[in-house]
């Protein structure tokens, strides 16, 4: 139940009786579990309960016990053996109130529309929370750190901003837009097809109109990105899809996001 956002504490009956009725209000629901329905105990925590007007549901594997007559809701969990060899030690029965319990975490997560995004802000530490919390402006590289020319920049330049920045470069324009990028790989192919090249202008050879990915966008969007375009890297855009990093899929790996 609090791993998907509903408070609830175990209560022991001994604990219950020196101190920790002071947990309960009228808004609480207590969940008694009992395979006879007849613990002692467990009864008499339900009588103090309903005195205290807190509604009260029973798990049991007696729908006629004491317990379930005392509820205000009866769930039956009775099972027809143990897997206990002798039909004695709770393991079956135990089992069954467990589902049951799930059962009721699920319709409760179902009820007040419990999403992937609450769950993950509950596990922040988990995979799941990176996944679905971690932005790509917490880990993409930005500032002296990538690559980026002018529109008017030549394929030197390209190349040593190739050399220096992690094998991606962006051309930009004078609002810091991006027109285009280059890869290592896009410069390992020109260098097949021509030896005079040095003195083309970025324009003329990058790739025009390239994937981006907003620094505010969840990493795993990153991620699927590069994988439906078959890529490792792209540009990140800020504030009026001006340029504000670049992320790459090690970037990604790093912060365990894949």
């Amino acid at each position: 139940l609090t791993s998907t956002g509903t408070p609830a504490v175990f209560m022991h009956p001994v604990d219950f009786m020196h101190g920790d009725m002071g947990l309960a209000t009228r808004e609480d629901v207590f969940m008694a579990v009992s395979k006879s329905g007849e613990t002692s105990e467990v009864e008499r925590m339900l009588h103090l309960f309903k005195r205290l007007g807190v509604k009260v549901i029973a798990l049991t594997g007696q729908i006629n016990s004491s317990l379930a007559r005392l509820a205000d809701v009866a769930l039956d969990c009775g099972v027809p053996q143990e897997a206990c060899p002798h039909d004695l030690a709770p393991t079956a029965s135990s089992t069954a109130a467990m589902v049951m319990g799930d059962a009721l975490a699920v319709a409760l997560l179902i009820r007040r529309n419990f999403r992937p995004e609450d769950f993950a802000r509950l596990h922040p530490a988990g995979a799941l929370g990176r996944q679905l919390l971690l932005r790509v402006e917490e880990v993409m590289v930005g500032g002296k750190d990538i690559g980026i020319v002018g529109s008017g920049a030549t394929m030197r330049e390209v190349l040593l901003e190739l050399v220096a920045k992690r094998g991606i470069c962006a051309i930009i324009g004078k609002d810091r837009r991006v027109l285009g990028v280059i890869t290592d790989g896009d410069f390992k192919r020109l260098l097949q097809k021509t030896t005079d090249f040095m003195e083309l202008r970025a324009t003329e050879v990058m790739n025009a109109g390239p994937k981006c990915i907003h620094r505010d966008e969840l990493c795993v969007t990153a991620v699927e990105l590069m994988e439906q375009h078959a890529i490792i890297s792209m540009p990140v855009i800020g504030r009026q899809e001006r340029i504000a990093g670049m992320v790459h899929l090690h970037d990604l790996m790093r912060a365990k996001v894949i």
